[in-house]
Formats: structure tokens, sequence, C-alpha cells
């Protein structure tokens, strides 16, 4: 099973927005100066931005705009320094209380301190910035769409660790380090996931050979919950220990079990994983496996969904070519307004996924498997199928070479679905200066308490309107 667990890979950042790509080491401080500081404004990742008596840019964990307070530099590099809270001496307004217990130590929703209405200006503040930084602006400012601030994430992987003493843990990421914090309950998960994690811990502390887990995988699908064990070695009797969690639970529990050729398989019938989202006929099933790409956020992803449907609004028979396409998330409800639509996607596993759905949803989507990060790729794409409209969803590292193909040979519209606003802001420039124009803009707040941010974009380029524009 390809990618379990993971979004699709990463580009390497250092961290400090602004200042990706840039490999200086840092020097931690074993004494660090305790300094008064007001901060000015917040980083893109959601750290506070101050300077220090001597000018140097101090990124500032947990501080906001407008306060003041004291804080010790725990990195220190050649162009900033990195610094942690000390004390405050003036808070803002919008500072809050952490409503999760483990807020302190887990590495994960960083931003809870910052008011949820603060935060996503801040989401919508980040992406005007980045793009104006490549010369770009925004016709107008983008909408948001944005759920529930808790309890919203269908999908989430805990590290498993032994320590020296042979206790077991079962958490996230401490900020700033490997080790783990123990959970026990998690703001965000969805509450069928949240309460598994006491079960899960005191079964692990049962295990013949604890060490031999990695992580775990919790997904919430439409009716059932499962959990896949990434597994280094085979051990029977842990397996049939799994198997007891699995029917004394109710969850599906899947293994992926070996190191360099790892080896899937469910203890027990496998689980019909899939969500629903509302098609034009109805709702649309869309089946998934454990290592396909899900968005964690269900009721985001199906306004980003009809915000892509109301945008387009196809008409019957354009001819629609979705790349990064994965199961059919934007696919098959584009398919099911009446466009033609021809759905790529690099993961062979995911295109067979693809198909499947779109049979079974009565939906006539072209399904295909190609290297989208090869710009002849793409081209012969858009040679072959001559599209009205191009939908592009790709990974954290952008979609360069598509961009390159579209600028070479361009389509009437555009949707740019993007994780990453830094290469979004990339691909958009070289868009801009290809002949498109950004028409409409929205920020998807799909992580709430991260600076983590989706993004829609609208284009239209110059000379090739849409045939209802008379073009």
């Amino acid at each position: 099973m390809a990618m379990l667990g993971k979004r699709r890979p990463s580009r390497q950042r250092s961290g400090v927005s602004g200042l990706q790509g840039r490999s200086e080491p840092p020097v931690r401080t074993t004494d660090p100066e305790v300094t008064a500081v007001t901060v000015q404004r917040l980083a893109h990742d959601g750290r506070g931005v101050a300077r220090s008596a001597s000018g140097k840019t101090l990124f500032i964990d947990g501080a906001l705009p407008g306060e003041r307070l004291e804080v010790a530099v725990h990195r220190s590099r050649k162009r900033f320094d990195e610094a942690h809270v000390r004390e405050l001496l003036e808070t803002s307004p919008e500072r809050v209380d952490p409503p999760c217990p483990h807020y302190a130590q887990c590495g994960g929703c960083d931003l809870q301190h910052l008011a949820v209405s603060a935060q996503r200006q801040h989401k919508q503040a980040v992406l005007a910035d980045l793009l104006a930084r490549e010369g770009v602006t925004l016709p107008t400012s983008p909408a948001l769409l944005a759920g529930t601030a808790s309890g919203y994430r269908r999908r989430a992987r805990l590290g498993v660790k032994v320590d020296a003493q042979e206790r077991v843990h079962l958490g996230f990421r401490v900020h700033h380090a490997s080790r783990l914090v123990d959970v026990e309950h998690c703001l965000v998960l969805v509450s069928v996931l949240e309460a598994l994690l006491v079960p899960l811990r005191v079964l692990l502390a049962q295990l013949e050979a604890p060490r031999q887990v990695g992580h775990l995988e919790l997904i919430a699908a439409d009716g059932v919950t499962a959990v896949v064990v990434r597994q280094l070695r085979d051990n029977h009797a842990d397996r049939q220990r799994w198997q007891v969690f699995a029917r004394d639970h109710g969850v599906a529990v899947g293994r992926l079990v070996g190191r360099d050729a790892p080896v899937f398989e469910w203890l027990g019938s496998a689980p019909d994983l899939a969500y629903r989202l509302p098609g034009s006929g109805g709702d649309l099933k869309l089946c998934f496996g454990p290592g396909d790409f899900l968005q964690v956020n269900e009721a985001v992803n199906a306004q980003l969904v009809a915000t892509i449907r109301e945008w387009l609004a196809p008409t019957a028979g354009e001819r629609v070519l979705d790349l990064y396409a994965g199961v059919g998330n934007f696919s098959l409800p584009l398919a099911a307004d009446g466009a033609n639509v021809t759905a790529v996607e690099g993961n062979p596993a995911m295109v067979e996924r693809l198909a499947d759905n779109a049979r079974f949803n009565g939906l006539p989507v072209d399904s295909r498997q190609a290297d989208l990060n090869r710009e002849a790729a793409v081209v012969a794409l858009l040679k072959g199928i001559e599209p009205d409209v191009v939908v592009l969803d790709p990974p954290r590292d952008g979609a360069a070479a598509a961009c390159r193909a579209l600028v070479e040979r361009p389509v009437a519209r555009l949707v740019y679905v993007a994780c990453d606003p830094a290469t979004l802001a990339r691909d958009t420039a070289r868009l801009v200066h290809g002949g498109y124009r950004i028409i409409r803009a929205a920020v998807a707040d799909m992580f709430v308490h991260t600076s983590h941010l989706e993004t829609i974009l609208l284009f239209e380029h110059c000379e090739r309107q849409p045939p209802s524009q008379g073009a």
C-alpha cells in the first residue's frame, strides 16, 4: 500500500515563512538571554515576529501582534533567531485560553492561543501577502470556507514509542522534537476516533512486541471506523490481540507489515471505506483505501467541492481535465453536473479506485495514470483532450510542470486547489505572466488551530475566453 497515512510527498521547508530553502544550521543556545520585545506581526507559519535590541529578527512561538513580552532565544541563526515566551507583559485582545490540555506540549494545533476568527483572518492575509510578493494582486478579498473548530478531523496518524523503562507512549510529536505527547483526548478528532485513544494505549501496553509498532492510522469513514497498524515485524500473538480489539470495539483493523516491502492485510473482512458528496442527481459515494489521499475535514471538503462546482457551472459536454484527481473528489461531482471529465492521477492504486468509483456512480469519467511532474506528459494530455477547463489539486510541491504546460497550451478556465500557499504563489506568478488572470479566490480553513490553509483560485486566460463570454 503506497503512501500510507501521507497526504502526498512534502517539499523540504525551513519552517520559517519567507526563508524556505535556506539550509544554515541552527545553533542551540544553552543559556538563553531574556529580553523584552514588542511583537509586530504574525509570520506565515503563525509565529510572532519582533526585533531584538540589536535589530535581529525574532520568530517567537505563541506570540501575537501588539503583545509586549519577555522572550528567551532557544535557537540562533545567522539571519534570525527563534525564541519562546517567558512572560507576557501586555496581551493581545485576540489571545484566548487554549481549549486543549495538551496545547503546551503537542506540536499539532499550535494556534490555539489565537481566537478562531483571527486565525482565519490571518490565513486570508497570508494568501494575499504571498501572492503580492510574486507581483500578483487578488481582484477581491478571498472568500472563507470554514466549519466547526473542533471534532472535525476524520483521519490522523499517531506515533508509538517504547521508552527505556518499557512504558508505551501513544500520541503526537512534541513541539520541535521527536518525543511523543501522550494524548487521551484530542480537540480536533471526530468523536469515534477520540474514543479509541485510551483503549489503544491499553492494548499497546499488552502487546508482546510493542517496539515493532511504528505508528497507528485512525480513519473515520461513512459508517466505518478503521485502525491501520504499521508493524515492522509480524508477531502471531499480537496479531490475535488486534483481532480481539477489532471485535470488542467494532472497528476494522488492518496491518502493514514489513520494513522494505511491507504487505498490507485486513484482519477480517475488508471494510467499505467511503465518504459521500452531494451531486446533481443525489449523493455520490467515493471509496478509498488506507493509502489513498483523503481530505481530513469532511465539512470543509464538501464546501470546497461545492465552490468549484459553482464557479465552473459546467455546461453539458464541456471538456474538463482533472489533474491530480485522487479517487475522484472533484471529477465525479463535475461529471454528475454534465461535464465530459478526464481524470488523471499519478498513483496507479488511486486511478483504479477512481475508475471503480465512476462505475459505481454510473458516471462516464475517463480515468488515466500519468506522471504529472513531467511537462511533456501534461502537454500530451492537453493536445489529446483539448479541454475547456483544467482542475489542478497538486501536493505540497505544487504543479510547476503542469503550469508550464498550461502556459504553452492555454485553456479558457483553470481552477487551482492548493495545500501550500508558497508553491501556489510561485505557480500563480507563472500562470499570470503566461496570460492568465485571477477571477475568484477562496481560503478553506481545513485545519483549524494550525497555520495550514487550503486555497482555491479561478483563472481565465486573457485570449481564450469561455464560450459564455462570447469569445
